[in-house]
């Protein structure tokens, strides 16, 4: 999986991105036709902001989390995407298990209801 990390008023070290190449290869491991994803740190007003963008099975998937510390703030992002593609993958998996629908016309149906078979 390819990890984009870019950062806004914060410098990306060598430990951040070991930190997340560790934090994310859970989830890589779990989503094997997850392809990419585009991490965004950003500080403002004293707050560490993170935001993770992905593409997931044809649907765009987003996550973030922020806190006074990098670290936690990576931390609860990953949870969030983590359940967010829990959820997706959840969908795409649920319409293979749908009910099957009736194919004869209900007409057909009514004329056998209403026939007498006890002859």
């Amino acid at each position: 999986m390819k990890i984009k990390l870019s950062g806004h008023h914060v410098d990306i070290t060598d430990p951040v991105k070991q930190y997340v190449e560790e934090k994310f290869s859970k989830i890589a491991s779990h989503f094997p036709t997850l392809i990419s994803l585009d991490i965004i740190v950003a500080k403002e007003h004293g707050e560490y902001e993170v935001e993770i963008r992905t593409n997931y099975e044809g649907s765009k998937i987003s996550a973030s989390g922020s806190d006074t510390i990098m670290y936690p703030a990576l931390s609860k992002a990953a949870k969030k995407l983590d359940a967010a593609l829990s959820h997706r993958k959840g969908h795409l998996k649920g319409k293979l298990h749908e009910k099957p629908t009736c194919t004869t016309p209900e007409i057909a149906h009514e004329i056998i209801q209403g026939m007498d078979l006890t002859n």
